[in-house]
């Protein structure tokens, strides 16, 4: 790799750090090919992407970085885990290292905050963006159906006191 590829990456690795919501830092030593696109596909399907790069470049594209903290998890053989949703990168990792105990998640930074692996166990537990959107969507809708059906409620009670009215009617 000569030296214009080599700043096109810390280029590319510097916007990484400075964009995504979350990225997560694991140890990959021992997956085969098949596996790796496993998890790319995954990560894929979730919004994110994987990323292995040099540590060395990766340590300097994190230079003056808000996350810069992350530069002491690259050493071996690492991989970045990204996302602009804060929650999918960590959500794909853990779920992913629970199927291969060849992937070790060491840590990962959620924009200025250095998270440990405690860290980003806690954060893969939380709801997703689209998860709170739908929550907040039926708080806010629950009100609604509760006022349409106390409406209704007084209409269907008085159409099925006739009804039993008219039922008895007929049987006298």
């Amino acid at each position: 790799m000569d030296r214009a590829q080599k700043e096109k990456v810390v280029e590319e690795l510097g916007q990484i750090f400075e964009s995504s919501g979350v990225v997560v830092v694991a140890h990959y030593a021992g997956i085969t090919v098949a596996e790796m696109q496993d998890l790319r596909a995954r990560m894929r399907d979730a919004g994110g992407s994987v990323r292995v790069a040099k540590n060395r470049l990766a340590k300097i594209a994190l230079e003056g970085q808000a996350n810069a903290s992350l530069a002491d998890l690259l050493s071996g053989m690492t991989v970045l885990a990204y996302s602009e949703d804060p929650v999918a990168a960590a959500k794909v990792a853990e779920g992913y290292a629970k199927d291969n105990k060849k992937f070790e998640i060491l840590g990962g930074a959620m924009g200025e905050t250095a998270l440990d692996r405690s860290g980003v166990k806690a954060v893969s537990e939380m709801p997703s963006r689209d998860e709170l959107i739908a929550q907040i969507a039926s708080c806010i809708g629950a009100p609604a159906s509760n006022i349409a059906g106390a409406i209704g409620a007084p209409a269907s009670n008085i159409a099925s006191i006739l009804s039993t009215i008219e039922e008895k009617a007929e049987a006298a």
